[in-house]
């Protein structure tokens, strides 16, 4: 039986890093909202996901007084691609230092730690946080939409809502609740896949990337004694064709030495490399955050920034709303917005295409390799002077 009596202002769809830094600012800012995650606690917390942050979102957090969340973190000079040491051909360069704009170091920080971290600090300040909850948006198109779940016992519970903030990724329900037709979709695949798995051995330093012939390579930090792991391959492999004797045959190639350290090789994946925007980031109340509305290729190393912007923005749109009935923000949250996302779609083409087409020319050609290597030669120090 459902008991349509809960009301607030904010319904957070996804307890990902957009949903949780959303409602930790608007609980800062007194701004009643509700959080909603299907999954249970344990499996949003052990989530294994990218895990950089750029100096803008080391600075977001500080400003709202999140500064406990990552504090504890590795830093990095977002000057040098994300602070990623580089291999090419098995030489280790050394990149130009480059006029930045922004002093804000940037962090390593894996996405299960900072998500641990906003769960704790947000339930700590009495936050409303509810997980295994199956949810359906309602009323779209009225003045005050209404939010129906029903939880893992099977209780149904109705919350009527202000605004709904879609955080819940590429396939969640809500952008998929918004009518046919009405959000137009941008897209780039760039004809390759990343083999991706995680292993139990200790990234140090916190990232490293590789060009080679056969291919791209990275191995970045999941925890104290935690990888992931990436091999650029063809988008029609599969895992059959990846071994884990194969695999740690390739990284010792890609990387011209063998790892420090193996061990046993899970979540394994073939992950298609595509950027992605949706256009409006909103359909009435209804506003789309981080991966619901944008994807960027990983090798950016920009997705959990934007969605960490996202919430920033629309964190303060809906506080003028509330505060000082001032809707402006809000009304061009998603133009203003989409500004930001396609300047860094740019940059995220532009490196993954270089870095890419930099190894294997069996993907772009060897024009391009070429071109890709004079790029990369631009952007970094002369062999010389880099030891190699």
């Amino acid at each position: 039986m459902s008991r349509i009596d809960q009301n607030t202002v904010v319904v957070i769809i996804g307890a990902g890093v957009a949903g949780l830094t959303l409602a930790n600012f608007l609980l800062r800012n007194g701004i009643d909202c509700i959080v909603l995650e299907k999954h249970s606690r344990k499996h949003v917390e052990q989530r294994q996901r990218a895990g950089s942050l750029d100096g803008r979102a080391v600075r977001m957090f500080r400003e709202w007084g999140l500064a406990e969340v990552i504090e504890a973190e590795t830093a990095h000079d977002d000057s040098d691609s994300e602070g990623m040491p580089l291999r090419i051909d098995g030489q280790e360069r050394i990149w130009r230092a480059l006029d930045v704009l922004d002093d804000e170091p940037g962090i390593f920080c894996p996405q299960q730690v900072l998500v641990g971290n906003l769960i704790e600090v947000f339930l700590r300040d009495g936050g409303d946080l509810r997980f295994e909850v199956d949810v359906a948006l309602h009323g779209l198109d009225s003045q005050r939409p209404t939010v129906r779940y029903r939880h893992a016992a099977g209780a149904d519970e109705v919350i009527n809502c202000d605004f709904i903030a879609g955080c819940d990724g590429y396939r969640g329900i809500s952008r998929q609740s918004i009518p046919a037709g009405t959000l137009t979709s941008y897209s780039y695949e760039h004809g390759y896949a990343w083999l991706a798995f995680l292993s139990a051995v200790r990234a140090d330093p916190p990232a490293v990337m590789a060009v080679h012939s056969r291919g791209f390579a990275a191995q970045i930090t999941r925890g104290p004694n935690l990888s992931r792991f990436y091999l650029q391959c063809p988008l029609t492999d599969g895992l059959e064709q990846w071994p884990d004797e194969r695999i740690w045959i390739e990284v010792d190639a890609r990387f011209g030495a063998p790892p420090a350290a193996t061990g046993p090789i899970t979540d394994k994946q073939i992950v298609p490399l595509s950027n992605v925007v949706h256009s409006p980031m909103q359909y009435r109340a209804l506003y789309l955050l981080g991966d619901a509305a944008h994807l960027v290729s990983p090798m950016s190393a920009k997705g959990m920034s934007l969605a960490l912007d996202d919430a920033d923005a629309f964190a303060r749109a809906v506080t003028q709303y509330v505060q000082k009935e001032d809707s402006v923000q809000l009304e061009s949250y998603s133009q203003t917005r989409l500004g930001h996302i396609w300047d860094t779609q740019v940059h995220a083409v532009w490196i993954t295409n270089v870095m890419h087409d930099a190894g294997d020319p069996s993907y772009a050609g060897e024009f391009r390799k070429r071109l890709a290597r004079a790029e990369l030669e631009r952007m970094m120090l002369p062999l010389a002077r880099s030891g190699a």
